[in-house]
């Protein structure tokens, strides 16, 4: 589809949010949930497949999340998020998590967490719908695409080998 619609660079879509944690969002050790960083990066990537997509479009997976860092009360947390890779309605959305302690400037940020999110196009019917084509630019804009299409195979194969597993009766 790309052919019809064209193809966009990342920065195109390429979006930043950010928020102040507070004792709303805190688990039980004082940290935050862990949950509340996946809302946040859910809806930053979503943010992005709209632009991209140029309308709707819905998360469909979650492809990998992973915490590297605890998020405490009071961190300004900030997530930066953009297309990885673009098929025919589907788009992989990365996000890169950062914090810095709200009242420490000088302090360097810290990547806390990072995620892959896989969104469909969605058209009013509710239907996957056609998006741009994906044009990386840079040398990591490159790097970022060819490691999406290498987790896209090993969703596609995964899928695949548990259908096969449940129609060949295999528990």
């Amino acid at each position: 589809m790309s052919g019809t619609l064209g193809s966009l660079p990342p920065s195109y879509a390429r979006v930043s949010l950010a928020m102040i944690t507070s004792n709303r969002e805190a688990n039980l050790l004082g940290n935050i949930h862990g949950g509340e960083v996946m809302k946040l990066a859910d809806s930053t990537a979503g943010a992005v497949a709209q632009r991209h997509s140029g309308g709707p479009a819905v998360t469909a997976a979650m492809d990998e999340m992973a915490f590297l860092e605890p998020v405490h009360v009071g961190d300004i947390v900030r997530t930066f998020a953009q297309v990885n890779w673009a098929g025919r309605s589907s788009m992989e959305i990365g996000v890169r998590v950062e914090t810095q302690p709200w009242n420490d400037p000088t302090e360097h940020t810290l990547h806390v967490a990072s995620a892959y999110f896989v969104f469909v196009a969605i058209d009013p019917n509710g239907r996957a719908r056609p998006v741009p084509g994906l044009q990386p630019e840079t040398p990591d804009e490159v790097r970022r695409h060819r490691e999406a299409e290498i987790r896209r195979a090993h969703r596609l194969a995964k899928r695949r080998e548990i259908e096969t597993g449940r129609t060949s009766g295999a528990s």
